[in-house]
């Protein structure tokens, strides 16, 4: 009995715990000295609109600014460049947002730098700067004109979303094609299957978040390069139209591109966007009034949001509803096809813990106890990725 006993004593101690394995692999080492890449930021949006400077403290005001973005072990940062689909000077607004961040660059030549190709973001990484790039969001940005997609191309832009929600006359998105099953004409229009073959010709990733099917299906057909989903989770965890679908997922892998995940809670939680409806509904009066105001949709819901933060809070997914779409397309596709497209400033709420960019290695912490290894940690965080950019060079 007392073998036994002593024997039950060695085998349990011999057994490694995941607690455990997270505190023999150091998150902080693996994160801090991998290159970690976000592929959506909204910065540049507020920046416009709202005039934030964000290479000043900006805590509490937004989810980033220069200095917190390298408190967060951000490495390459592609920013999103957007406007509303319906405006009809959206390329002079591309060229606006651009122009903040070139500002921003040129007073902090030390912090951040334009690096548009793996080299060049290779570089910028072992001179512990960040690297910026462009990510245009929306087809309806380059006014049906190829000169203009190469303009904008010229000035640091490495990914064009072909569509937004309101969709170019080119291209169909997902909410054109959810909102109305039975439009004829889905998907790529002969001038839209020029676009994506002047982005294979440029070195350019096609980003197809925010994409119809068809649209979606129509790309796989024609590129000659991986592509990318900018901010996109998982349908089969979230039956969003902005998620990607198993069938989906499984070409994008075959295409050798990757899918960067989102983390708008509406995306990763399949109970937010009825927590949300009613928490509009409760505060619809209030939120008309902003409307009406001339505030727009977007502002109004982030109004609402700071302005009754306890409500808010409880909202908030876990961390671990994020990962589990992580560890969804890794279990279905492999390692190789996944990273982070946070979409800070573009979401109202995020996770809980995932409060701002000071928070990811809080991912790298939670894959860490999830089981995963040091070298696809470094994966998912961003070599991917860069792996997608430097193919599309080629």
């Amino acid at each position: 009995m007392r073998y036994l006993l002593f024997l039950l004593i060695i085998l349990s101690s011999c057994k490694p715990s995941t607690e455990k394995k997270a505190k023999e692999i150091n998150y902080k080492d693996i994160h801090f000295n991998a290159i970690v890449v976000d592929t959506h930021n909204d910065i540049l949006m507020k920046a416009v609109d709202k005039g934030v400077i964000f290479d000043q403290d900006l805590t509490g005001i937004t989810h980033s600014d220069l200095d917190r973005w390298k408190t967060g072990g951000l490495d390459v940062q592609i920013f999103s460049v957007y406007s509303d689909g319906g405006v009809k000077n959206a390329f002079a607004i591309a060229n606006q947002e651009m122009d903040s961040l070139d500002a921003v660059v040129a007073r902090n030549p030390t912090k951040i730098v334009k690096a548009t190709n793996y080299s060049a973001i290779l570089k910028a990484v072992k001179e512990h700067k960040i690297a910026a790039l462009f990510g245009v969001e929306g087809g309806h940005m380059i006014e049906n004109d190829l000169t203009k997609l190469e303009t904008l191309y010229n000035r640091g832009a490495r990914y064009l979303t072909l569509t937004h929600n309101v969709a170019p006359t080119w291209a169909t998105s997902a909410a054109d094609e959810t909102t109305n099953p039975n439009l004829p004409n889905k998907g790529l229009t002969d001038f839209g299957k020029q676009v994506v073959k002047k982005m294979n010709t440029l070195g350019m990733m096609i980003d197809i978040s925010h994409v119809g099917d068809q649209t979606f299906w129509d790309v796989i057909k024609i590129t000659s390069k991986p592509i990318v989903a900018s901010h996109s989770s998982v349908y089969a965890l979230v039956d969003s139209r902005r998620n990607l679908k198993d069938d989906q997922i499984k070409a994008i892998a075959k295409n050798k591109g990757v899918i960067m995940v989102n983390f708008h809670p509406g995306f990763i939680d399949p109970s937010f966007n009825q927590k949300e409806a009613d928490f509009l509904k409760k505060y619809k009066t209030e939120g008309d009034s902003l409307l009406k105001s001339g505030l727009d949709e977007w502002y109004t819901m982030d109004y609402l949001y700071k302005k009754y933060t306890d409500e808010a809070e409880a909202m908030r997914p876990p961390l671990s509803m994020l990962i589990d779409h992580i560890d969804y397309i890794v279990k279905l596709v492999g390692i190789d096809y996944v990273g982070l497209g946070s979409d800070f400033d573009g979401i109202n709420l995020t996770p809980l813990q995932l409060d701002d960019v000071t928070t990811y290695p809080l991912i790298t912490k939670a894959l860490v106890e999830k089981g995963y290894s040091k070298q696809d940690i470094i994966k998912i965080l961003g070599t991917n990725l860069l792996r997608v950019l430097e193919a599309n060079e080629h």
